[in-house]
């Protein structure tokens, strides 16, 4: 079993941390034992980052899943100009990483950083197999986790190329409520694939429409 000998301290640092995890899978329908939280808690690894630092670098390979207890990670292209191209924003009760390099030990395209300082629990492809193997009922979650995930891009992509920059605007500010407070303009503009200029015309738009 999944089950690792920790120190006392350890072992009280990670169930603080790993409560909000366990809730966040039984508010989706996971049903958990003491003996499964336990093993959870073996999976999963906490780690304090510092604002600007990397979780991710492209050429790198995904080693990890991350899930955001506190904080804000950004999920980033950059072309061969140099020009960034915000793909995902993972706030708090979100996940992060590359599910194609994770699963292929392939090198990665994207950039994962923090945007602030954050704490999240990260778990290795291994340690998640052996966890589903152990508690079948996260199969079930992790299944809607990644299908969700590929119908979010779908409907991100059919975004950017079909709605309007007010359209994008609208349905980034439902995705992410009062994230507008916390991430600079030019970087909301970079993951609406538009100009910064054309993003404050935008919302002032929006705001004086009483929205």
């Amino acid at each position: 079993m999944l089950i690792l000998k920790r120190s006392n301290s350890v072992r009280s640092m990670q169930e603080k941390y790993i409560k909000p995890l366990l809730n966040h899978f039984e508010s989706r329908g996971a049903v958990l034992s003491d003996t499964h939280n336990e093993i959870i808690g073996a999976a999963f690894q906490y780690r304090k980052l510092r604002k600007n630092q990397y979780i991710l670098q492209a050429g790198d390979v995904a080693r990890y899943e991350t899930y955001v207890l506190k904080g804000l990670l950004r999920t980033y292209l950059v072309d061969e100009k140099g020009q960034e191209h915000i793909m995902k924003f993972s706030i708090e009760d979100w996940w992060a990483g590359d599910l194609y390099s994770y699963y292929t030990n392939k090198p990665t395209s994207y950039n994962i950083d923090c945007l602030e300082e954050t704490e999240v629990l990260q778990i290795a492809r291994e340690d998640l197999e052996k966890l589903q193997t152990e508690i079948p009922g996260l199969n079930h979650y992790y299944q809607l986790l990644y299908r969700n995930s590929v119908i979010a891009f779908n409907k991100r992509v059919a975004a950017s190329l079909c709605n309007t920059a007010t359209e994008r605007y609208i349905e980034f500010i439902e995705r992410y409520p009062e994230i507008d407070q916390r991430v600079p303009n030019h970087q909301i503009a970079s993951y609406l694939g538009i100009a910064p200029a054309s993003l404050s015309r935008i919302r002032g738009q929006y705001f004086r429409s009483g929205r």
